[in-house]
């Protein structure tokens, strides 16, 4: 965008220092916001070389680590961990609830797929479950285990 910009100069076209540098940061891709409001909202006017040689810096760690912000906050290392605590207790919580409620009740058209009775599922099935329990008994017995 830079030879662009000096293309133009070259042929006549006179080009404000803002808008030249205006042009190179919307061409940025979106990976580049962070550093685009920075730039903003700092009030920086810098040269177009300068210009490049911070889009290079935040290029290069961009590709280090892409969920990078070019804004922190300082806080301090307690608050920090209590949050990351907290966000790790929701994230497990939402999940063992989303868990929770995709087990619903089988309605009263649902068939076992063991007995073929209508009204419960397989697993709540009384044929089921025994068949199971002797099939334990069995596997303990043979494997040299005591029986109970």
């Amino acid at each position: 965008m830079i030879g662009y910009v000096e293309n133009l100069k070259k042929l006549g076209s006179k080009l404000d220092k803002d808008l030249a540098t205006d042009v190179i940061l919307q061409s940025l891709p979106v990976s580049f916001e962070p550093f685009i409001m920075n730039y903003h909202m700092n009030g920086m006017k810098k040269t177009l070389a300068e210009l490049h040689g911070m889009l290079k810096t935040t290029e290069k760690s961009l590709k280090k680590n892409p969920s990078h912000m070019m804004m922190v906050q300082k806080e301090s290392k307690k608050r920090k961990r209590k949050e990351k605590a907290k966000a790790s207790d929701a994230i497990s919580s939402s999940k063992s609830y989303s868990a929770r409620k995709s087990k619903s009740n089988p309605a009263s058209s649902d068939t076992c797929h063991h007995c073929h009775k209508p009204g419960y599922w397989r697993r709540n099935c009384k044929l089921y479950l025994e068949e199971q329990k002797k099939k334990k008994r069995s596997m303990t017995s043979a494997s040299g285990a005591k029986k109970d």
